[in-house]
């Protein structure tokens, strides 16, 4: 994942809301409905982890709002608002560009991961994701779910070419990737990186030019896990998680060491 992507648009995966069979207040509380507004890349992760009977409504957001994230957060802000009963709504995102921040609670709750981006979420924890980190600064990941919304170098590479023309077009990738050091493909099993390797080993060919090593890593579902968890039963919430009541807002502060 590029933090460094130009503006594009982007419009909710679902219009409004996947809706689930069955309806169900929020389990661990007795009284709210609980409402899913989440990345699209954590789909897979929510489709086996999330109890269908608990969840009144869950909506994925196109993952090209992360290029901008004013429109991320005007997006996000819209899909709360869509909400008409006073929900649980679990946001299954990181703080991504502070595309979370400045979001308005209304007459809900907000529970989200208390994370700077989804890669604390595919590796399974903020220490996780802090340990890769100190192993290797300079790392782009890559999963399934950002191979499925063409968001990758090679990806980004073929628009910049279309907008700036081939020359322009590979001093800004070289602007933005002579500091990489290692493309990691995260799976969370061994078919998930099976399935992505061809295209993930395509991307990594191309980021050869600037000594971009490839590897491969298993993730682990264990913080949306959590982050389910806790929206049964909010008392469960720690500092891996941000709350944010009625009639609250969601700060980048919150989600600071």
């Amino acid at each position: 994942m590029s933090a460094s992507e130009d503006g594009a648009r982007g419009v909710g995966v679902n219009a409004p809301f996947d809706q689930p069979d069955s309806r169900g207040s929020n389990g661990g509380s007795g009284q709210l409905p609980l409402v899913v507004i989440s990345c699209q890349i954590l789909r897979d992760m929510f489709a086996r982890l999330l109890p269908s009977d608990v969840v009144s409504a869950v909506e994925y957001m196109d993952y090209g709002l992360h290029r901008s994230p004013a429109l991320l957060t005007e997006a996000m802000q819209e899909a709360i608002d869509r909400v008409e009963e006073a929900s649980l709504v679990v946001l299954g995102f990181g703080l991504c560009g502070n595309g979370l921040s400045g979001l308005r609670a209304g007459p809900h709750t907000l529970l989200a991961p208390r994370a700077h981006d989804c890669i604390a979420l595919l590796l399974g924890s903020r220490q996780a994701y802090a340990n890769q980190c100190d192993e290797t600064p300079g790392t782009y990941y890559l999963s399934k779910g950002w191979l499925e919304a063409a968001t990758h170098p090679l990806q980004e590479y073929e628009r910049y070419k279309q907008k700036y023309g081939e020359e322009q077009a590979m001093w800004l990738m070289d602007e933005m990737y002579q500091h990489y050091e290692r493309l990691v493909l995260v799976g969370h099993t061994s078919r998930d990186l099976e399935e992505s390797r061809s295209e993930a080993q395509n991307v990594a060919r191309f980021l050869e030019r600037w000594d971009v090593r490839y590897e491969e890593l298993l993730g682990s579902d264990e913080y949306v896990r959590r982050l389910v968890e806790v929206a049964l039963d909010l008392s469960q919430a720690d500092g891996d998680f941000v709350v944010v009541p009625p009639g609250g807002v969601i700060r980048a502060e919150q989600f600071m060491e």
